[in-house]
Parts: structure tokens; sequence; C-alpha cells
């Protein structure tokens, strides 16, 4: 149950970044860096959540399954 709460949460802070990024893109016009940070951990968070994913399927704490047929 842990490991669901952890991965949408995940997903939820990425969602919040990559709004942030737009927020900021529109309010700033390019005239700061909040943007590039704000998609800059966007994309940490989607790459640690990935990872974590492996790591979480390797050592069989997630188990995926294949489609029904």
């Amino acid at each position: 149950m842990a490991g669901k709460i952890l991965i949408v949460a995940a997903l939820a802070a990425i969602l919040y970044q990559l709004g942030a990024g737009l927020y900021f893109m529109m309010v700033d016009h390019g005239s700061t860096g909040r943007t590039v940070r704000a998609l800059t951990w966007r994309v940490g968070l989607s790459v640690g959540l990935i990872l974590v994913v492996m790591l979480g399927v390797a050592t069989g704490w997630i188990q995926p399954h294949g489609l029904a047929r």
C-alpha cells in the first residue's frame, strides 16, 4: 500500500511541477530561470519515478502482469 501512495505522490509532484513551469512561463515571459528550474525538477522526478518502478519490479516489490486475452 505504501508503494502505491509513493507512486501517486510522485505523479502528483510531477504534475505540480509541470503546472508551475507553465505558470512561470506565462507570468515571467522568460525573464527569470523559474521555468527552467520547475521543468528540471519535473524531469528529475520523472526519472526518479521510473528508477523506483524498475527497482520495484527487479526486487519483486511490484508484480507486473500481462494483458488478459
